[in-house]
């Protein structure tokens, strides 16, 4: 597997606070919560039954650092799959929100794929013609200023403004439901493509891992899968777009804030993506965060507000600015996934999620969901775990 276990773990992983699941078999048949503690792993469910249960306690930090927990084995033995335990994405009960159109690079791939009706053979042609058209540096634009509106108005005139153009240099941002609450997958997962999809990508992104009272515990990494076909026919194919089988990917971990991990680290990141294909095939790119043109923060205050409460909190994808264009199988056609790709998302902070693209139909099926988790956690009497 790519890249090598130490790469999957922050580089600072002595200091770091991680949070994270993983399923346990017979006798307990279900998913428990763990921390990570010099380089060995301990569940700590008794504590806090799920994740965003802990989330919710003003003293999280102080119980992911010192409340006792059975020891499971190390890190490493648990990433190499030598524990008999499956690591699970990090959030549970959560809802798995996501923002769009964050970066310029991204807006103008929207525009793109709507120009060109989902067909990734005219992406080239219609790419040259939006950039002469435009004629600007979108990413020199902030999002609902007296620039941005001035443009936008240009754009109208010349018949040439686009829904996403809206949502990337207007003043609202694009959030929507990206995946439901129990349905994301983990480090080492299949992640599902749409059999009906020929024009997908992977999407990096930190995600922020946000209670219900809207404040910011924490930050992961994700892939938000992409149909650049599907969306690219209509936006209103957004939902088919994006939640299918195993389409949304968090982990490996979720870093809690604390003195040496704030929201200022999520906002100076790189996200480095690598795919690596069955055929030979391997494509790397960067994402910086400092390129975003919206706050991560004033994402979330779009997110969550007196307009909108999330009483088991949210998961909050930020945008990621990496659509690929390298060609692949064709010239001129660009990049799309072929099944068995590897693809390796990460940050020095947060270490590297690696996922293996197959079809969401044949990949296992998503039974386990909010009513299971329950009923598991008051078989093992841990819904009177104390808080």
């Amino acid at each position: 597997m790519h890249p090598t276990l130490s790469l999957s773990l922050p580089q600072d992983l002595d200091r770091a606070l991680l949070i994270g699941r993983v399923w346990r078999p017979a006798p307990i048949n279900g998913p428990s919560v763990v921390v990570v503690r010099g380089g060995q792993v301990f569940d700590i469910t008794r504590f806090a039954p799920t994740t965003a249960d802990l989330f919710e306690r003003g003293d999280a930090v102080d119980v992911v650092r010192t409340a006792p927990g059975e020891l499971l084995g190390t890190i490493h033995a648990l990433l190499a799959g030598e524990l008999g335990l499956q690591l699970l994405a990090p959030c549970d009960v959560q809802a798995i929100k996501a923002c769009g159109v964050t970066f310029a690079v991204s807006l103008l791939e929207r525009v793109i794929e709507e120009q060109a009706g989902g067909d990734a053979s005219k992406a080239a042609e219609v790419r040259g013609m939006i950039n002469e058209l435009i004629g600007t540096d979108l990413a020199e634009i902030q999002p609902g200023s007296e620039g941005a509106m001035k443009l936008k108005a240009e754009l109208q005139r010349r018949n040439a403004w686009s829904q996403y153009m809206e949502v990337g240099i207007g003043p609202d941002a694009e959030v929507f439901s990206k995946s439901q609450p129990m349905s994301a997958v983990g480090f080492g997962a299949d992640i599902g493509l749409h059999p009906a999809s020929v024009w997908n990508n992977p999407e990096p992104e930190m995600v922020l891992a946000v209670n219900s009272a809207g404040r910011v515990v924490g930050a992961t990494l994700g892939n938000d899968v992409n149909l650049r076909d599907i969306e690219g026919r209509s936006a209103l194919l957004l939902g088919k777009a994006k939640d299918n089988n195993g389409s949304c990917a968090i982990g490996p971990f979720i870093r809690l804030f604390d003195d040496g991990f704030s929201i200022d680290d999520v906002r100076s990141a790189s996200v480095s993506l690598r795919i690596d294909g069955d055929d030979g095939f391997v494509l790397e790119g960067v994402s910086h965060m400092r390129e975003i043109s919206r706050d991560p923060l004033d994402l979330v205050g779009q997110t969550y507000g007196a307009h909108h409460q999330y009483p088991d909190g949210f998961m909050l994808f930020l945008g990621t600015m990496f659509s690929p264009i390298k060609d692949r199988d064709t010239e001129g056609g660009g990049f799309t996934h072929h099944l068995g790709d590897v693809v390796s998302i990460s940050t020095p902070a947060l270490g590297t999620l690696v996922n293996t693209v197959r079809l969401a139909t044949d990949i296992a099926p998503w039974t386990f969901g909010t009513r299971a988790l329950y009923r598991n956690l008051a078989e093992r009497g841990l819904l009177s775990a104390p808080h």
